[in-house]
């Protein structure tokens, strides 16, 4: 700890500037990681429980009644609303098949949820990918800071570079300790929202199955 504070404060404004920009990355990057493990998890568990409840109901009211129960993040009740929605007057969606029109409510409404659940991976993925080389950088100022230092002082030693030089590479570690996390939590995460994704995927071209067949039987009629 106290060669950090001896790099700190020997270190100019940009070196303080690289240390500050890591730990905002890394308190970003933590409560991202703690925020949409609990977001997803909730949303894995209501689904398992929304959807067998919404197909155990009698009609469309109960099943909507149910989906307001257990589905607390609010995934499956948007593609519902969708799925059930009107569209009166002269336009282009209206004049369209009413399958057509059900499956264009129900595929933007899926966009929706799914930008929903995907909130905070581009953050992540930019952490990860970034964090190394803003470390690396401050690195490579804090041993150019250092060199000059010693070059002016006039006697080089190995007792003078390896403490400075040391201490600098504490931003590669740095770097690297902010990047690791966020990467593996980008790609848990991606692999938890696949997962919902098709559970969604399931449950909108169910729905469409059931509300598009008597349209069709009308049609036929």
């Amino acid at each position: 700890m106290g060669g950090f504070a001896q790099f700190w404060q020997q270190g100019d404004a940009i070196t303080r500037a690289v240390a500050v920009l890591l730990l905002l990355m890394s308190i970003s990057a933590w409560v991202l990681i703690f925020w949409k493990g609990w977001v997803l998890g909730r949303v894995k568990r209501d689904i398992a429980r929304a959807v067998p409840a919404f197909w155990g109901a009698g009609s469309l009211d109960d099943g909507e009644k149910q989906l307001a129960v257990f589905d607390r993040e609010g995934v499956l009740r948007p593609l519902l609303a969708a799925a059930t929605a009107s569209h009166a007057g002269q336009t282009l969606e209206s004049r369209g098949h009413l399958a057509s029109q059900l499956t264009r409510r129900l595929r933007d409404a899926l966009h929706r949820v799914l930008t929903q659940l995907q909130f905070g991976q581009v953050m992540l993925a930019s952490i990860g990918s970034t964090a190394p080389f803003i470390g690396l950088f401050g690195t490579v100022w804090g041993i150019y800071h250092a060199l000059l230092s010693i070059s002016a002082a006039g006697t080089v030693t190995i007792d003078r570079v390896s403490g400075p030089v040391g201490e600098a590479l504490v931003m590669t570690a740095a770097g690297l300790a902010v990047a690791i996390p966020a990467v593996l939590a980008y790609n848990v995460y991606n692999k938890r929202v696949a997962a919902c994704e098709a559970d969604l995927e399931g449950f909108a071209h169910d729905l469409r199955e059931l509300l598009a067949e008597p349209s069709a039987t009308q049609t036929e009629a």
